[in-house]
């Protein structure tokens, strides 16, 4: 479909903005040089320069006409999903004790009060965005029809959230029973009891299941959330504190108060949370066969 005459129109001033033939502040062609130029209504100039306004390409000044505006980015308006992945990048950078309502209007450039019409308050922010932060779970459809394969995708996706917002599950695991309701979370449940259909498991024993795996998994995630907060809030890393702390461990183990825990510790290099992660997923899926075994 060809230009509307207005658009050429505007295309054209925006092109030369672009290029620097017209600068912040100078005079474009008023509304009767752009009708000699291009041929056209009185109507069809001034609507190319109304466009031009409310693109932020150009602005009225009372008494000199309409010049060329500073391209300063116009924000968008803000709107709810906007604030919560601001708020989401927020704790990802510097954790969730940073996170405020005065913090997150300062880096939405907004008042604090502008965030209240989109969110009650600091609850229902952190709901929201532990719901969009659960959501980035990747749980394929139809998935794996196996049991095992099916379990073992759900807590490798949870262990990636968890990992890649530090926060989020201290929220998430804030109760295991009663955790908040989430959209994300539901579909997390039904997609993982799915793997346990026809098995043959009560409907009870089903969701104990399913809350025994997403609680482990939480669980060792909490662990890692509170070591990346400390090291937010302190700037020593955990390797650090554990550097810090190794001359202390050294007298314990070598008092003899504990021989075992000695023995096993000689040599042994640091296991960290992935090894671990990896260690506990297999073992809580070789305990739901033995369970399946059992019934």
């Amino acid at each position: 479909m060809a230009e509307a005459p207005y658009q050429r129109i505007a295309a054209d001033l925006r092109r030369r903005i672009a290029a620097g033939e017209l600068r912040p502040g100078d005079r474009v062609p008023s509304t009767r040089a752009l009708v000699r130029e291009f041929g056209v209504a009185m109507a069809t100039a001034a609507k190319a320069l109304s466009a031009l306004g409310e693109q932020g390409w150009v602005r009225a000044v009372p008494g000199s006409g309409t010049v060329v505006a500073d391209r300063t980015p116009v924000k968008p308006p803000l709107g709810r999903e906007a604030l919560v992945r601001a708020a989401i990048a927020l704790a990802d950078a510097e954790g969730i004790a940073a996170l405020s309502m005065r913090r997150l209007a300062a880096e939405l450039g907004v008042g604090p009060m502008a965030l209240y019409r989109h969110v009650p308050d600091k609850d229902e922010l952190l709901r929201l965005m532990a719901d969009v932060a659960l959501g980035e779970a990747e749980l394929p459809e139809p998935g794996p029809a196996q049991w095992r394969p099916r379990l073992e995708l759900a807590g490798r996706a949870q262990w990636l959230a968890y990992r890649r917002h530090p926060w989020l599950a201290p929220i998430l695991l804030n109760s295991l029973v009663r955790p908040p309701v989430l959209a994300a979370g539901l579909r997390l449940v039904d997609w993982s009891l799915r793997a346990l259909a026809g098995t043959g498991l009560k409907r009870r024993v089903k969701l104990q299941v399913v809350m025994t795996l997403n609680g482990w998994v939480g669980g060792l995630a909490v662990s890692n959330a509170f070591e990346v907060q400390a090291e937010q809030d302190t700037g020593i890393t955990g390797d650090q504190r554990l550097a810090s702390d190794m001359a202390l461990l050294a007298g314990y183990l070598e008092s003899g108060r504990f021989p075992v825990l000695a023995e096993v510790l000689t040599g042994l290099e640091d296991v960290d949370l992935d090894e671990a992660f990896e260690f506990g997923l297999r073992r809580q899926l070789d305990g739901i066969a033995v369970l399946l075994g059992e019934h």
